[in-house]
Formats: C-alpha cells, sequence, structure tokens
C-alpha cells in the first residue's frame, strides 16, 4: 500500500471507531499512532522483522504531539474564555443581563424566548463555551418561560438554540483552536465573529416571533414593565458590557503613535495594540473575578467556578491531543495534498462545491461533537478551500470566491464555526441538547431535539446569507 491508501483505510477505520461510539479522542489518538505505524513499516516493505522499529518510531513521533503542539500561546485563550463565563454565573451577572432583556423585549410575542436569545448572545460574549451557556440559561430561562405557560420543549429548544451562539460571538474557543489549526490571526478571526453572531440571533429571534404570531399559545408576550424598571435593570447588566469594550479596546486599540511601552523581561511595543488576545483573555477574567468579589462571590463559588473551568478545559485540550496525533499521519500520509488536488480537478462551480463541503459538515455533525468534527477535518479540508480560491496567496481579483487569501481563509473559517454550531443541536450527538436535559429534570433528551427543530430552518438561513453575502463576515476583520 502507498501512503495515500493506508490514509483512506485509516481514515475509514476512525470514522468506524467514532459511529460504534468510541470518544473522538482517543479514536483519532488511536487511528493516528496505527496509521504512523504503517507508513513507517511502509518504507521498510513491511519486513516482519522490521514491526518493532515501525512501532518505535511511530510512538516517539505521536508522543511529541501533545506538548509541541498543546504549549501554545495562543491556546491559553481558551481556559480564560471559559473562566470568565463561569465567574460572570457565579456573580450573577447572568441573570441580570437576563432580566435587563426581559424587562425591555418581552412585550413582543414571544418575548420572553427573545429576551433568552438576546441574553444567551450577551454571555456569549463573555463566554467561550456552548456547552455553559446552555447549561448557565437552562437554570434562568426556562423556569422563566415555563411560569407563564411556555411549551417545554420549545423552552428547552431556544435554550439550547441559543448556547450555540457562544461557539461564533467572540470570545469562542471553538474559533481559536480554527485560528491556531490552520495558522490564521486569532485577533481577526474572533472581530470576524461578532457580526455573525449578531445576524444569527437576529435570525433566531425573527423565527420565534414568527411562530408567536402564527401559534398564538406558544409565547405570550410579557408586559406591565414601566420605563423606570426598564432603565433599573440596565446597570446590572452593564458589567457584561463594560467587560467586552475593555477587551476589545485592549486587544483591537493600537497604541498612540510613538508611544512605547517596557514590559516583562524588558520587551519593547510600540505602534501595535496594547496586548494579545490572550492577554486580553487573561485581563477580562480578572475584572469579573474582581466584579464577583464585589458582588459577593466566596470560596464555594468560586472553587465551582474553577472546578466547572478545569474540567472543560481538560476535555477540549484532550480532544485536541487525540486529534493532533491523527493530524501528524496525515502529514505523512499527504492526504490533505491528495484530496486539494481532486477538489481542484472537479469541473463544477466551486461555490457548488463550497455548498457540498458544508452540507457533509451537517451530516458528519449528527455523529461527531463539534471541536472533534473541525479538528479531524480541517487539515483536509482547508487546502482544499483555498486552493478552490485560488490559493494562500490569492487576490481578490484573481480569485473564485472573490476574496483574497486571508480573507477567504476567515470567511471560510466563520462558515465551518457556523455548521459547528449547527451540529450541536442535531441528534443523534446534538451536546447543548444533553446538557439542557440533563440540567432539567422535567426534560427528556427528545423533548429537547424536538424543541430545537425549528431553529434548524433559522440556522440554515443564516449559513445561506453568510454564503451569499460575505461583507457580513469580512466587514470588520478588513478594518483591523
Amino acid at each position: 500500500m502507498d501512503p495515500i491508501e493506508i490514509g483512506l483505510w485509516v481514515t475509514g477505520g476512525l470514522l468506524v471507531l467514532v459511529l460504534l461510539g468510541m470518544r473522538v479522542a482517543f479514536a483519532a489518538a488511536l487511528a493516528g499512532l496505527v496509521g504512523l505505524v504503517l507508513i513507517f513499516w511502509a518504507k521498510r516493505d513491511f519486513d516482519p522483522e522490521r514491526l518493532g522499529w515501525a512501532i518505535t518510531v511511530a510512538a516517539k513521533t505521536a508522543g511529541q504531539v501533545p506538548h509541541s503542539k498543546v504549549a501554545s500561546h495562543e491556546l491559553s485563550l481558551i481556559p480564560t474564555f471559559i473562566l470568565i463565563g463561569y465567574l460572570a454565573y457565579y456573580a450573577g451577572l447572568t441573570r441580570a443581563l437576563f432580566e435587563a432583556a426581559k424587562r425591555w423585549i418581552a412585550w413582543v410575542p414571544g418575548g420572553l424566548a427573545v429576551s433568552t436569545i438576546f441574553a444567551t448572545a450577551g454571555f456569549a460574549a463573555v463566554s467561550g463555551a456552548s456547552v455553559a451557556t446552555a447549561a448557565v440559561f437552562a437554570r434562568i430561562g426556562i423556569p422563566e418561560m415555563l411560569k407563564i405557560g411556555y411549551n417545554k420543549q420549545f423552552a428547552a429548544g431556544v435554550v439550547a438554540a441559543g448556547g450555540t451562539l457562544a461557539s461564533l460571538i467572540p470570545p469562542s474557543a471553538i474559533l481559536v483552536i480554527y485560528a491556531i489549526i490552520v495558522e490564521q490571526d486569532v485577533g481577526k478571526l474572533l472581530l470576524a465573529g461578532f457580526i455573525p453572531g449578531a445576524f444569527s440571533a437576529l435570525v433566531y429571534a425573527g423565527l420565534i416571533i414568527g411562530i408567536a404570531v402564527i401559534f398564538k399559545s406558544v409565547g405570550p408576550p410579557v408586559g406591565g414593565f414601566t420605563w423606570r424598571e426598564r432603565f433599573a435593570a440596565l446597570p446590572g447588566a452593564l458589567p457584561i458590557f463594560a467587560v467586552i469594550f475593555i477587551i476589545i479596546f485592549f486587544v483591537y486599540n493600537p497604541l498612540p503613535e510613538g508611544f512605547r511601552i517596557w514590559l516583562f523581561g524588558w520587551r519593547e511595543i510600540g505602534g501595535d495594540s496594547w496586548g494579545t488576545p490572550t492577554e486580553g483573555g487573561a485581563l477580562g477574567a480578572f475584572i469579573v473575578f474582581l466584579m464577583a468579589l464585589y458582588r459577593g462571590m466566596r470560596w464555594p463559588e468560586l472553587k465551582s467556578a474553577l472546578l466547572e473551568t478545569a474540567k472543560l478545559t481538560v476535555m477540549i485540550f484532550t480532544i485536541i491531543w487525540g486529534v493532533l496525533i491523527y493530524v501528524r499521519f496525515l502529514g505523512f500520509a499527504d492526504l490533505p495534498g491528495a484530496f486539494s488536488d481532486w477538489i481542484t480537478s472537479l469541473t463544477v462551480s466551486p461555490m457548488l462545491i463550497l455548498v457540498c463541503i458544508l452540507l457533509a459538515y451537517a451530516i458528519l455533525g449528527m455523529f461527531m461533537d463539534a471541536i472533534g468534527m473541525l479538528l479531524l477535518t480541517l487539515p483536509v479540508v482547508y487546502p482544499a478551500v483555498m486552493a478552490l480560491n485560488g490559493g494562500e496567496d490569492v487576490l481578490a481579483a484573481d480569485s473564485a470566491f472573490g476574496m483574497s487569501g486571508e480573507m477567504c481563509a476567515i470567511w471560510f473559517g466563520i462558515l465551518v464555526v457556523k455548521m459547528a454550531e449547527f451540529c450541536l443541536i442535531t441528534p443523534p450527538i446534538g451536546l447543548n441538547c444533553f446538557v439542557v436535559a440533563g440540567v432539567r429534570e422535567d426534560l427528556t433528551v427528545q423533548d429537547v431535539f424536538k424543541g430545537v427543530t425549528p431553529f434548524f430552518i433559522a440556522d440554515a438561513l443564516t449559513i445561506a446569507g453568510l454564503v451569499a453575502f460575505p461583507a457580513i463576515v469580512l466587514w470588520l476583520p478588513s478594518l483591523a
């Protein structure tokens, strides 16, 4: 067997393991290790006496991956972003945000559900994890909706779908992972997520209002709030927006021309932003920590926030470790290059190929978690999409999609992360649905899956809008 054939057989075996229920991290690590053994053994013509040598070399190659790849400055963003979200929850900022959204928006048809969507969007701007967002609002939003007569399946669907917004709205752990895998600028990718995230929230809100208008019993409006009560709710929500503003200012605002700062190890900085996204995330976590202390958080709440952050971070990093071993094998097998050559040899429209790739993500996401799916596919799919557009260095005038190589990488990143959002609510693996059902004892997973069904339409409309109008994604990063 040549390396390409080994790559195809091992990839097929990996898919079988995943479909059989093995965790993506372990399935990918096992497949990658076996693939490396076969690659090295093939170089010795599968001589039985050299099998031990092949296993030794493969083990050493795989063993270098966890530290060399995960000891990345950019990956330290993930625990800080997750910590911000949990600290905000334990500080009571989440409930204050929901209360403000309810008083200002709940008067429209389906208003409490719309308020939940916008509150999850606001919380997503200080939390990098969809799972955490869904868990938090399952405790806050669902009881409020059930109290005024919402269908419990619909209420659960609203929370599960709203939780997916944390995948797109910065700070987003999945966007950070995408940036690292494809070696693109983390700051620009995070910036690119703001408008598509807001657009996605508006589409969700429009869908809810439409359903509430057609089916009067689904989401009765909530009135009775005076203007005094509405304005009185704003101060409680302002800390979240203050943190967002500070992080954006710190990461994206350039230092005054000629201004110099001497920092750690006499590192000279000038004419650049105040700090990196990693430093911005750490600053945001520190600010929310101070807010939480001011609002009465004590050791039990801090301990819970730290433990939940550690659990989620370990889960994400374990997936990254396992999948990167498989990615190392793909490099030796040259499967990404072969796939790129095949894609570019097709005689159909590049846009049609892109749409087919997105549809393949929708199907694959039914059987895999979002992070694992992206980590497994991007090393193969990303080079093919870039080749379709004309390459990494192509200019907009010469490209297939009407954008430069750098902008294409950002645009495709937002599209695949939105597909990852979609996968968080699709059966049978939709993780957000399991989280909501786990938090609420009165709900089954089947109830939540039924409740999120209408939001498939909203996600399809959002993705279509992002494909048809790339400026929604690219306007902000083009200003950076």
